[in-house]
């Protein structure tokens, strides 16, 4: 009997025990959700982001994976490559040729010898009439591309179009009724929110992974074009190599991004990725799709972000005291910045109504826009803060649309430059000039067996004193003269 009274009120125990346990857990959730609540009403704004049961699960991202995969292809790149190697760096040379010199090894009947090199990507599907957009390093110098779609189908692709400066491309194939990803709003996003990356990594083709936003408009200059556009989603989703060219996706499966690469000393993730913003991608895809080229709308302007670097640096000789916004360095005379009234000294704040609070925010903003628009440029001058309305201008100088027949000199002549630099200059006894630091193998100073060092002083009969000079040119290129560094000047003639 005892022992049966015992049991029972060891039952008893644990009952109200356990009942003080659930109360104490359902009291908690309780004031939890009555704290959100109250802070809520307290601040409306909270509302449309933070109610009390997104506090308590995450996201749920089923109906983003699920749709957006559909519509994230597996891109194949095809190269063709010389592997012979003699005389002329492993080119095939009709005049070593002539006099009997062997070619090397590798040539069979006294032809080049080639192979395929294969390399792989990602791509987004944006039409349903088969506009695919990747990037351009995934495509670049491809002879061929094959796509194979999720559901398993497999198509041959013509490019479209590309602009290096962006590292984005846009591919085609020939489809009906193709699974598309809709565009979202990436200047929407906010840090910490859940995003999706999906593409092809090790190809894994239809990988998904997840993250949140963990910064925007990241600058990294890692773009191989010295006229590059970077203002980069970074996030902790994992991309490694293939994933290039994929979706990124918010929660209701919307393109914000195009995952571009990772920051990583062993070549695989290890916890940062980067994407294209799709403020910047829409702007390009549809300037490619219209135009043959992109509309490139440029301010007219160089200049410095102000942080502390700045103030420290600068700040008792322009009198700069506060953080933020960038500081006017110079005004390109033919500029849109200087047509509107904008002079070296100013510092700008905001462009159309968002605040520049790091440097590649202002190219951003700018990407957005073609010769022509005309944007609202907040400036502070003299610790007045003035509003200018600015009409944009293409690289000529014109507020007029770039024609498909206008030639991008740098991308053309295939290249990286730079500056000759004054003591270069002086030491030429020219007045200015471009210097050639590296060669493309496909583009204008590869096939004219230009030399790196090679100081460019004219294009077209035209006087390149810098790259601006270089950049604002869209004629045809015909004809480029230069001096090497050793004195020896050169002309080198286009034809047909």
């Amino acid at each position: 009997m005892k022992k049966t009274l015992l049991f029972l009120g060891t039952i008893a125990v644990s009952a109200v025990t356990s009942g003080v346990t659930v109360w104490a857990v359902d009291r908690s959730h309780t004031e939890k959700i009555e704290y959100i609540e109250r802070e809520v009403e307290r601040t409306p704004a909270l509302g449309s982001h933070f109610t009390a049961y997104e506090a308590d699960k995450y996201p749920d991202l089923t109906y983003a994976a699920e749709n957006a995969v559909k519509a994230v292809v597996n891109i194949e790149a095809i190269q063709q490559v010389d592997v012979s190697s003699g005389y002329g760096g492993g080119a095939y040379d009709p005049f070593f040729e002539f006099f009997g010199i062997p070619q090397g090894y590798g040539r069979r009947g006294g032809q080049p010898q080639t192979q395929e090199r294969r390399a792989g990507g990602s791509g987004v599907i944006i039409s349903d009439d088969g506009y695919i957009v990747t990037n351009n390093h995934v495509i670049e110098d491809a002879t061929k591309l094959r796509v194979k779609l999720n559901d398993g189908r497999k198509f041959d692709a013509k490019v479209i179009g590309t602009d290096p400066t962006t590292d984005v491309a846009l591919i085609k194939v020939e489809g009906k009724d193709l699974p598309t990803i809709p565009f979202g709003n990436s200047e929407g996003l906010r840090l910490g929110e859940w995003v999706l990356a999906i593409g092809s990594p090790f190809d894994l083709q239809s990988t998904i992974t997840a993250g949140i936003v963990s910064a925007k408009a990241r600058q990294l200059d890692v773009i191989p074009d010295q006229f590059r556009i970077e203002s980069f989603i970074q996030t902790d989703a994992a991309v490694n190599p293939g994933n290039s060219g994929g979706a990124l996706v918010n929660t209701r499966g919307e393109l914000v991004g195009i995952n571009t690469l990772i920051k990583s000393q062993t070549g695989s993730y290890i916890g940062y990725s980067f994407a294209i913003p799709e403020s910047i991608v829409k702007k390009v895809v549809v300037d490619l799709k219209e135009y043959g080229v992109v509309q490139r709308a440029l301010l007219g302007i160089s200049y410095r972000y102000i942080d502390q670097d700045f103030i420290d640096q600068m700040g008792k000789e322009t009198g700069i005291k506060e953080l933020g916004g960038v500081y006017v360095a110079t005004v390109s005379e033919d500029g849109a910045a200087s047509a509107a009234g904008i002079r070296k000294g100013d510092v700008i704040v905001a462009i159309d109504g968002v605040k520049i609070d790091n440097a590649s925010a202002v190219q951003e903003q700018i990407a957005k826009h073609r010769p022509n628009d005309k944007v609202k440029i907040t400036v502070k001058r003299d610790g007045a803060v003035k509003l200018f309305d600015v009409t944009l201008r293409n690289k000529a100088g014109k507020t007029e649309l770039i024609t498909r027949e206008a030639v991008d000199v740098t991308a053309a002549l295939g290249g990286k430059f730079r500056d000759a630099g004054t003591k270069l200059c002086q030491e030429l006894e020219i007045k200015g000039g471009v210097q050639v630091v590296g060669i493309k193998s496909n583009g204008i100073l590869a096939r004219a067996r230009v030399k790196e060092g090679f100081v460019i002083t004219h294009i077209n009969d035209r006087p390149v004193y810098s790259l601006s000079d270089m950049e604002r040119m869209s004629d045809k290129i015909t004809s480029i003269d230069g001096i090497y560094p050793n004195g020896r000047a050169a002309s080198y003639m286009l034809v047909e």
